[in-house]
């Protein structure tokens, strides 16, 4: 064989594999899942199929900080306005901020919230599980608020998914991604827990098909640093009142959010906070209401991701609305 013939197999072969691996990638379902994109498994396994409910766009708003009567200090659950959107519509004014903008809640708060224009009846404090701690922990050390200019979005931080995302071409992957994502879902299928890189795990859930519309649905995707963070303890209760109590003048609601793992396959885990929580007024208990609408609500979170679906939002949207109005209850404020 001469170097030339040699050559041009080597080069029709290389080719060959490159178009491969190009067509196998071009028709990987995109991901729509933080967890599916992150930990590069099929979103034909684990996409969500149930469709969202229809979703309140028109409420899906905010208002600016001095005309809102409730402001939202929130996380990612909170960036799509849709469990918010449940308050809009009873007939509340509301504006939602973030962590990353404040990021602590430091010894000046009160004073700091005055300077922002707010003048309403609450300020509902939605955190994750998994972060609360943390946050709480750096609060604590905290004396001086965020001097940086407060910028406040009326729409949402992040557009929310109104149905299943239709087909279309992975054009945006790199060139080994399509082999990647069926390696890892072929692994996914055949154990019962396996992990991929620090960002997500595939564990199997009791009854998974009861709780999830996807088709691999007796597994899901979990985020691992749900069971890595520091379970919340009675401690972290402690530092939720001593806020509550270092500004007497700001009417706070604590959300507490579960974790995804929290939720469906470690029920214990932070069990004491939740124990702790009960005897207080702080916020309501989403701990044992999240655990007994998982049975109710199918894809009460995303399958493929770490979030509350739409479904989820408006359900704790609900559940937020009742506390909000007993918050408010004559004798205290005037609700709508």
């Amino acid at each position: 064989m001469t170097p030339a013939k040699l050559w041009l197999r080597i080069f029709f072969a290389g080719f060959a594999v490159i178009v491969a691996l190009l067509l196998v990638t071009l028709f990987t379902p995109v991901p729509y899942g933080d967890l599916s994109r992150i930990g590069r498994v099929s979103d034909h396994e684990f996409g969500w199929r149930k469709p969202p409910p229809p979703l309140p766009l028109e409420s899906m708003r905010g208002v600016p900080m001095d005309q809102a009567d409730i402001l939202v200090i929130g996380d990612s659950f909170s960036m799509t306005l849709t469990w918010q959107s449940v308050l809009v519509k009873a007939g509340y004014r509301v504006t939602t901020i973030y962590w990353g903008q404040l990021p602590f809640i430091c010894k000046n708060f009160s004073q700091w919230v005055e300077g922002t224009g707010f003048r309403g009846k609450l300020i509902v404090i939605e955190s994750i599980e998994r972060l609360l701690a943390e946050r709480l922990d750096d609060s604590e050390a905290c004396s001086a608020m965020s001097k940086k200019p407060l910028s406040v979005k009326k729409e949402p931080f992040v557009p929310p998914l109104a149905q299943v995302p239709g087909f279309e071409l992975n054009t945006n992957a790199k060139l080994t991604a399509g082999l990647n994502t069926y390696r890892n879902t072929q692994r996914a299928i055949a154990s019962p827990d396996v992990q991929f890189g620090e960002r997500a795990r595939v564990r199997t859930v009791p009854d998974g098909c009861a709780y999830f519309s996807h088709r691999l649905c007796d597994k899901a995707l979990f985020f691992p640093d749900d069971t890595k963070a520091a379970e919340l303890s009675e401690r972290t209760l402690r530092q939720m009142e001593a806020i509550n109590q270092a500004h007497p003048s700001l009417p706070i609601l604590w959300m507490v959010l579960p974790d995804k793992t929290t939720t469906y396959v470690e029920p214990k885990h932070s069990a004491s906070f939740v124990a702790a929580l009960n005897k207080t007024k702080l916020g309501p208990d989403l701990f044992t209401a999240a655990r007994e609408a998982r049975t109710t609500v199918r894809d009460l979170y995303f399958p493929n991701d770490t979030h509350l679906s739409m479904h989820g939002q408006l359900w704790v949207g609900d559940l937020m609305l009742t506390q909000v109005r007993e918050f408010l209850s004559p004798g205290r404020h005037n609700a709508p």
